[in-house]
């Protein structure tokens, strides 16, 4: 894997934790491919932002197996192959299992799995077929939902432990093509001035969960990230790193 000028493949980036990621790599000399379904102005808009050049923007809609096929050989085309994939698109809404029509549920489950776990595998398994020659690394973005259960978003809470079961599975499997692979496990992160997830109502709640009387920054999850697609990292790979702010332990 190269050290130095990169290709790097950011799903979800226009806005959050991906945003923020695509600007920690920008910044260390790499080139990025800005992933994004229905937000293009949004990335266009990073892409131009970002530092370095050669940045470019890619568009799919990652419930499509080939729409995914084809965004990926588009990044890695404009980009001269990839050596990093960060799997941070994902979606959560809430579907209470006793305040919802059967109806309701199944569509919630079917969205839910289909973007944040499946998505996600079609995505690396595209990106690793650019990847066998020339080793890479890969970084799943899950969630600390993965662990202490999420009773009104559970489709989203079981997809995210179905990425750390990929990741780790993954992490044996292209080992001996020199690809790494590393999940990191956020806890709730303050929005940027695109997202509005948290809202202002909720906050002071969500901040209590941490002794640390705060959420997460987003630029915190990318330095994580960051450092676990280094060359540095290598054997961290099968590794899921909690960032939570103490706000949720396992054992």
């Amino acid at each position: 894997m190269r050290v130095t000028g990169r290709a790097v493949l950011v799903t979800g980036a226009s806005r959050g934790v991906g945003r923020a990621v695509a600007t920690a790599f920008a910044q260390s000399g790499d080139r990025v491919a800005v992933h994004h379904r229905e937000s293009a102005e949004l990335a266009e808009q990073l892409a131009a932002a970002l530092p370095g050049t050669g940045h470019v923007v890619v568009r799919a809609d990652l419930t499509d197996p080939e729409a995914v096929r084809r965004m990926v050989d588009d990044a890695a085309a404009r980009l001269g192959g990839l050596d990093v994939l960060v799997n941070n698109a994902g979606q959560s809404t809430p579907h209470p299992i006793t305040e919802t029509t059967y109806e309701q549920w199944q569509q919630h489950w079917r969205r839910t799995i289909d973007l944040n776990l499946v998505g996600a595998a079609n995505v690396t398994w595209c990106t690793v077929a650019h990847m066998r020659e020339r080793g890479g690394r890969i970084v799943n973005v899950s969630s600390r939902g993965a662990f202490r259960g999420e009773p009104n978003h559970p489709a989203y809470g079981a997809s995210k432990a179905g990425l750390n079961a990929l990741g780790q599975s993954l992490a044996v499997a292209l080992a001996p093509y020199g690809i790494a692979v590393a999940t990191v496990a956020p806890g709730f992160v303050e929005p940027d001035l695109t997202n509005e997830h948290i809202k202002a109502p909720r906050t002071a709640a969500m901040r209590a969960q941490s002794p640390f009387d705060r959420v997460a920054r987003p630029e915190e999850i990318a330095a994580a990230v960051h450092w676990l697609a280094s060359p540095a990292a290598e054997w961290a790979s099968g590794t899921i790193l909690d960032l939570n702010g103490a706000s949720y332990l396992r054992s």
